[in-house]
């Protein structure tokens, strides 16, 4: 059976002065278990190398990591929003467009599923210990195991996300302060947790453009829920390699 190729973007960083890119290992280890071939896809190429390296992929996972610029969705920048990585901002936000308008299966998660909200238009809630009513932890403890389970998420019963998981009820890991505020026109949000942080968002008539806030690259290899949204996304991919080939030989 075909093995899709997926795209995984990576972070930039500097080490004493030098640059560095960086990945979050995990990542790659549920692409390839759920039969997908994964690939980082490094910030700070020029456009020409970006878009033919782009149109090699069959599909885009936007992994986790570092606040997004606020510049970006219109909002002055909060003193919590600390760590930012604009090269990958620009990779991120520019690949999901790409794959917005060719319909190439992207699947983000925690940073990815805000990145994703920003690329189409949202906003983002850039603190929520200060910023959302309640007292509901999103953040493990640097001393925690990622795949600590912190709260319930609600799924909506009649959502991708539902048919994917087979269940409108979850308990997740959570590793992130920001959250999306605004969502993007052509999004949809699919899930919530108890404090209505959106935990969850897809684009309607997308054959896969889906979102997650926790982090279920930490949860997949013991968990057979979770792996299922890795192994959909890699049917979609394969399923858009397919349709791609069908399309050139017509």
């Amino acid at each position: 059976m075909y093995r899709p190729l997926i795209g995984i973007t990576a972070a930039s960083l500097s080490i004493n002065g030098k640059p560095y890119h960086r990945g979050y290992a995990p990542n790659t280890r549920a692409i390839a278990a759920a039969g997908g071939l994964p690939v980082y896809v490094p910030p700070g190429l020029d456009s020409d190398t970006l878009r033919e390296l782009y149109t090699r992929l069959d599909g885009l996972l936007l992994p986790g990591g570092p606040d997004v610029r606020p510049d970006r969705y219109g909002q002055d920048q909060h003193p919590a929003t600390q760590t930012i990585d604009d090269p990958r901002d620009l990779l991120e936000i520019t690949l999901t467009r790409w794959a917005y308008d060719d319909d190439l299966p992207v699947f983000g998660i925690c940073r990815g599923h805000q990145v994703l909200n920003v690329a189409l238009g949202g906003t983002l809630v850039q603190d929520i210990p200060s910023m959302v009513d309640g007292n509901l932890s999103h953040d493990i403890a640097d001393d925690t195991p990622r795949s600590t389970r912190m709260h319930d998420v609600a799924i909506d019963a009649g959502s991708k996300l539902s048919g994917i998981l087979g269940t409108t009820h979850v308990a997740v890991n959570s590793i992130h302060h920001q959250s999306v505020m605004q969502v993007a026109p052509v999004a949809r949000v699919t899930a919530q947790a108890p404090d209505g942080v959106v935990e969850a968002m897809e684009v309607p008539g997308k054959p896969f453009m889906l979102s997650v806030q926790w982090h279920p690259e930490d949860l997949y290899s013991d968990d057979p829920v979770m792996a299922r949204l890795f192994e959909e996304f890699v049917a979609a991919a394969r399923e858009y390699h397919e349709r791609s080939e069908r399309q050139a030989s017509a």
